[in-house]
C-alpha cells in the first residue's frame, strides 16, 4: 500500500494525526517514526490513484498469478 502523507491525514477519521501534531501520540510511522519503503515490492498498491475495486482485484490478481489463491 502506498499513499501520500497528506491524503492520509485526510482519510484520518480517528483523528490519530491531530493526536501526533499536538505532541499526545508518540511513534507514528511515518510521521514521528521512520518508515522504509520496501526496495523490491511485489506488488505497490498506489490507493490515493485507484479505487478500493481497483486494489482489491489487483492485489487477488497477484495472488491468483503466484498461486496462492484459486479462483473459480
Amino acid at each position: 500500500m502506498k499513499c501520500p502523507l497528506e491524503v492520509c491525514r485526510q482519510r484520518d477519521v480517528q483523528g490519530l494525526y491531530k493526536l501526533v501534531d499536538a505532541g499526545k501520540k508518540k511513534g507514528f510511522t511515518g510521521v514521528d517514526d521512520p518508515y522504509e519503503e520496501p526496495e523490491h515490492p511485489e506488488l505497490v498498491v498506489e490507493t490515493d490513484k485507484e479505487t478500493p475495486g481497483e486494489c482489491v482485484k489487483r492485489v487477488f490478481k497477484m495472488l491468483e498469478d503466484q498461486g496462492y489463491l484459486i479462483l473459480l
